[in-house]
């Protein structure tokens, strides 16, 4: 249908091509709807919360009780993305991967705990490959439940203490960018505390490559299922379940709305595992961690905002959402020249 979702962009009493980034997004929405008028229904928010074994080695400035303190306060509204929720009418689903804190009994909290944490990755694996499967196939299931609303738009954030440590060593595998350009100060490292962290990483990616015999090079040209082995490696669950929700959205023509550094590495992840979830993501926030904009890059991704906001949570992408409902509205609502009696002059 290219053609002919271009031919009605072009066609909108407007300059070709005048309205830039919005015709971009118009074309590949309609693209996944296969459709030239394409709607937005019953958007969706998952937040998906997980603690990490790597934050054992101080790795963050935060303390894992952050991670289930957020989450209970996410059930009584007080986060920034249950405010950005309520602004652009998303349906927040708080979901417990694999917090070490029992939140079976706390109400508003969807329970898909795998553990209570992951393994501390410099010195084992995160996660088994059961577990692995597990959360994929828990993403899955709570992409359907999603579609099964009607939605046809979904946003996935993350809440996790630490989880900054393997997305930077995922971009580091899959990228082939050098380690330290891709750390950063995740929630508030100050310098001895990054050198600390890039220590421990390095050690880890060292262990890692001797264990399994993978090198830098092989790594970074992994594909397909080969991939499975760095994210279950030093994946977080909240992470590989964020992937799950992808890959079973993409499958189910749903469009997904990528936050920041952390879920971009996911979104990189996933385009290794099946390249072709790429066409349904949409990269709503370029954030200020270290080599975010290089993350996006290897996936050719544009994003629509750069606020310089880090909170993660999905924040970023929520704050993106009014930019792709006018997308929307102006392939719907812009009248052609034709019906205006327009000269067309191009």
């Amino acid at each position: 249908m290219r053609a002919e979702i271009q031919d009605k962009i072009d066609n909108l009493n407007k300059p070709k091509g005048s309205l830039g980034v919005l015709e971009e997004l118009a074309m590949q929405i309609c693209m996944v709807q296969q459709t030239l008028s394409p709607r937005l229904t019953h958007p969706c928010h998952l937040l998906l919360g997980g603690d990490h074994g790597i934050e054992r080695e101080g790795v963050s400035v935060s303390p894992r009780d952050v991670t289930w303190q957020q989450m209970i306060n996410f059930t009584r509204g007080g986060g920034g993305v249950n405010m950005f929720c309520r602004q652009h009418g998303f349906k927040l689903r708080i979901v417990d991967t694999g917090v070490d804190y029992d939140l079976s009994k706390i109400d508003g909290i969807i329970d898909r705990k795998i553990a209570c944490g992951t393994k501390n990755f410099l010195y084992e694996p995160a996660m088994s490959e059961q577990e692995y499967d597990q959360a994929i196939d828990n993403g899955a299931k709570l992409a359907e439940e999603c579609a099964a609303e009607g939605c046809n738009i979904i946003c996935v954030g993350e809440m996790g203490i630490a989880n900054t440590s393997p997305s930077s060593i995922w971009m580091h595998l899959f990228g082939n960018i050098p380690l330290d350009e891709c750390i950063g100060v995740g929630a508030g490292l100050n310098n001895p505390g990054l050198l600390h962290k890039r220590e421990v990483l390095r050690q880890a990616v060292e262990r890692f490559q001797t264990n399994t015999g993978l090198s830098s090079q092989s790594l970074c040209s992994l594909t397909g299922q080969s991939v499975r082995v760095p994210l279950s490696y030093f994946g977080g669950f909240e992470m590989i379940t964020a992937i799950g929700v992808m890959l079973r959205a993409a499958e189910l023509k749903m469009l997904i709305m990528v936050d920041g550094f952390i879920m971009s590495a996911c979104a990189l992840a996933a385009c290794r595992l099946v390249p072709e979830v790429r066409n349904y993501m949409i990269f709503g926030h370029c954030g200020d961690e270290s080599g975010h904009k290089r993350m996006l890059e290897l996936m050719k991704a544009r994003p629509l905002l750069h606020l310089g906001m880090r909170l993660g949570e999905g924040t970023g992408a929520l704050c993106s959402y009014p930019i792709i409902v006018s997308a929307v509205n102006m392939v719907n609502e812009m009248n052609n020249f034709q019906n205006a009696k327009i000269t067309k002059y191009f």
